[in-house]
C-alpha cells in the first residue's frame, strides 16, 4: 500500500510542477538552529518529501592507491546501520516506501531521500543512522565487492567503457580526474572497512554540505529536520587539496585494437568554466554542435547525410578543477576514418564560420522551452536546488536563466565557437584498427 501511495504522490507532484515558474517562485533559503543552510521548495498539496544533498570530495577524495572507495561506500550505506542489519534496513525502507540512494561523482559525494510525508520521521531516522553508525558487516561488504568486481570485469571488454576510461586517463594523467572513479579490480579487492570509515570521517562534514528539500514540509519543520539528519556530523571536512589542471593530450589520437563489430570514438578538448561569462554562449553553441540530439550539426552530417552512426553527441562538463567539451559516437570499423574526418571537419567549420542565425534561434528556443523539464518532478527539483548552489548561480537563477540565453547574440556565438572549437581534440578510438594510426 505504501509503495502505491508513493507512486500516486509522485504523479501528483509532477502535475503540481508543470512549469518552471511554479517551482522557481517558491525557492527559499533556510538555516537550521545548528547553522546548516538549505534551499526549500514547499508544496503542501502533495504528501511527499524529497531531499538531495552533496558533500564536496567525491571520487577525488579516494586514496591515490585505492580509487573506487567512494563508489563502494555509495553501494554500502543502505546495507545496514545501528541495530538494523542489511536485511532489516532494506525491509524497513520497503515497508515504508522509503527511497535512499548514494553515488560518488568526481567532485561530490551525493545522496537523496524520497518518502511519503507520513513516513518522514522513519526515513530521516534511517538516513541519519546510515551517516552516524553504518555497520559494514562482512556479508554485505563482500557481496557488494563481488558485484563491483563483476561490473569491472564486464567493462574491461566494453569498447565504450574502455574508450571513456582511456580518454580521461590521457587527458588528466597524475590527477584525480584521470583515475577511474569506479576503481580497478586490484583497488576494489583491497578496500577495507577502515578505508570506508576513514573516507566518511574525511568527507562527511557540515562545512561542505549542500542541501535541497522539496515537498510537504514548511521552513520551521525543515530546519529541525536538517539538524536531525546532519547535525551529528563533524563541523569540518578533512580533504586533501586537488589542483586545478589543464587537459593534456590535445592533438593526439590513441588507437586501441579490439575485435568488436563497431568502432567507438571518444573525442574532446578544453571547455568553459561555469562561472565564465562565455558559459551560456558556449552552452548554446554546444547544442548546435553536438548536444541537440536530432538537430545538431554532427547528427546531421554523421547520421542523417551519411548513415555512419546511430547517434553522436557532445557535452560540456564543468568541474571544480577543469572543464572539458567531450563527445562520442560508434561506427563500422571500415567507416572509422571517414567518421573521424567528418568530426574534424565539422569542428573546424563551426569554429571558422560560426553558426547561422537560424541555428542560433532554434537552439535558443529549444533550450528555453525544455528547461521546465528540469522541474517536473520533486526529485528533479531537489537536484536542481543542489546543483544551482554548487554552481554559485544564485537563488534567482531559474528566473534569470532564459533571459541569459536570449541575450546570446550571433556575434557572441561565433566568437565563442572559435574559442572552444578552434583547435585539435584528444581522440581515443577503440575497435578494429584497420587503417587507423596514432597521431601526435
Amino acid at each position: 500500500m505504501s509503495s502505491k501511495l508513493l507512486v500516486a504522490a509522485l504523479v501528483a507532484f509532477t502535475a503540481a510542477f508543470t512549469s518552471t515558474a511554479s517551482a522557481e517562485s517558491k525557492i527559499q533559503e533556510i538555516v537550521s538552529p545548528g547553522g546548516i543552510k538549505a534551499w526549500l521548495v514547499r508544496e503542501p498539496s502533495v504528501p511527499m518529501v524529497a531531499i538531495d544533498f552533496a558533500f564536496k570530495g567525491g571520487a577525488n577524495a579516494d586514496p591515490v592507491e585505492k580509487p573506487g572507495v567512494a563508489n563502494m561506500l555509495g553501494s554500502l550505506l543502505d546495507e545496514g546501520a545501528g541495530e538494523l542489519d542489511s536485511s532489516a534496513f532494506q525491509e524497513r525502507m520497503e515497508e515504508k516506501a522509503i527511497e535512499i540512494s548514494f553515488n560518488a561523482a568526481r567532485d561530490q559525494f551525493r545522496g537523496s531521500l524520497r518518502t511519503l510525508s507520513l513516513n518522514l520521521d522513519d526515513a530521516v531516522d534511517l538516513l541519519r543512522l546510515a551517516f552516524i553508525s553504518p555497520r559494514f558487516d562482512a556479508e554485505p561488504v563482500e557481496r557488494i565487492r563481488s558485484q563491483l568486481l563483476a561490473n569491472l570485469s564486464r567493462s574491461s571488454t566494453s569498447p565504450t567503457d574502455i574508450a571513456s576510461k582511456r580518454w580521461w586517463a590521457v587527458a588528466f594523467p597524475d590527477h584525480p580526474y584521470g583515475r577511474p572513479a569506479n576503481g580497478t579490480p586490484e583497488s576494489i579487492a583491497a578496500v577495507t572497512v577502515n578505508d570506508l570509515k576513514t573516507y566518511m570521517r574525511n568527507v562527511f562534514a557540515r562545512d561542505t554540505l549542500t542541501i535541497g528539500i522539496v515537498g510537504d514540509i514548511d521552513a520551521a519543520a525543515a530546519s529541525k529536520l536538517i539538524d536531525r539528519l546532519f547535525g551529528g556530523l563533524p563541523a569540518k571536512a578533512t580533504l586533501a587539496p586537488v589542483p586545478d589542471v589543464a587537459i593534456k593530450g590535445i592533438g593526439e589520437r590513441v588507437v586501441i585494437n579490439l575485435d568488436v563489430p563497431q568502432t567507438v570514438i571518444n573525442f574532446g578538448g578544453p571547455g568553459v568554466a561555469r562561472a565564465d561569462p562565455d558559459f551560456i554562449a558556449a552552452y548554446v553553441v554546444n547544442h548546435i554542435y553536438g548536444a541537440g540530439s536530432f538537430t545538431s550539426r554532427l547528427y546531421r552530417e554523421v547520421r542523417e547525410k551519411r548513415g555512419l552512426a546511430y547517434g553522436v553527441r557532445t557535452s560540456l562538463y564543468w568541474m571544480d578543477h577543469a572543464n572539458v567539451l567531450v563527445g562520442g559516437t560508434a561506427t563500422r570499423a571500415d567507416k572509422a576514418n571517414e567518421t573521424l574526418a567528418i568530426l574534424d571537419a565539422e569542428m573546424h567549420r563551426l569554429a571558422t564560420e560560426g553558426p547561422t542565425q537560424k541555428e542560433l534561434d532554434e537552439a535558443k528556443a529549444y533550450l528555453k522551452g525544455s528547461y521546465a523539464l528540469s522541474f517536473d518532478t520533486s526529485g528533479k527539483i531537489a537536484g536542481q536546488l543542489v546543483q544551482i548552489q554548487l554552481d554559485n548561480l544564485g537563488i534567482d537563477y531559474p528566473e534569470r536563466r532564459n533571459a541569459l540565453i536570449d541575450a546570446v547574440t550571433l556575434d557572441d556565438a561565433k566568437r565563442v565557437a572559435k574559442r572552444v572549437l578552434d583547435g585539435k581534440s584528444l581522440t581515443v578510438v577503440v575497435g578494429r584498427s584497420q587503417g587507423l594510426n596514432k597521431t601526435n
